[in-house]
């Protein structure tokens, strides 16, 4: 069903120039990664003080409220360059169960993010430390998930 959409995706410039220069394609995948760093950091740094594991002296509120921004900088520099590395080979990804499975589990990572992750660092709500750990190892497992079945994509 979605085929054509992907078939179309193929012909635009931005992925045919992606495409035609040896070095396009390694710069963008280099600045993905760079941009999957950050926000690996910024989600883990806020995930393993939810676990308990980590900056104990910060509350789990200082640390989402500090790590938010790099989150947010990380999605858009990784959306900004998701997008060139998409349309340079559309249809080999439509076939690629990776990229239908990160596809998936991204938007479920960000919805569990910026909801129940957020809800989570809250001062004003009352956590327990067994809800909180739940929530962060939650939230580990969607991003590494999303990390995993992304690496994926290049050996499919």
């Amino acid at each position: 069903m979605l085929l054509p959409f992907f078939q179309w995706c193929e012909t635009l410039w931005l992925g045919q120039a992606v495409i035609g220069s040896s070095w396009l394609f390694p710069v963008i995948e280099a600045v993905h990664l760079l941009a999957l760093s950050v926000l690996g950091g910024a989600v883990f740094i806020v995930d393993l003080r939810l676990l308990g594991l980590g900056l104990t002296n910060h509350s789990v509120t200082e640390l989402w409220r500090d790590a938010r921004p790099w989150m947010i900088a990380a999605i858009v520099g990784l959306i900004a360059t998701g997008v060139p590395l998409f349309l340079s080979e559309p249809i080999k990804l439509y076939y690629s169960d990776s990229f239908w499975l990160k596809m998936t589990v991204l938007p479920i990572a960000l919805v569990f993010a910026f909801t129940i992750r957020a809800r989570a660092t809250a001062e004003s709500v009352r956590n327990t430390a067994r809800r909180q750990a739940l929530v962060g190892a939650l939230s580990i497992a969607l991003w590494v998930t999303v990390a995993a079945a992304g690496r994926w994509i290049g050996f499919s």
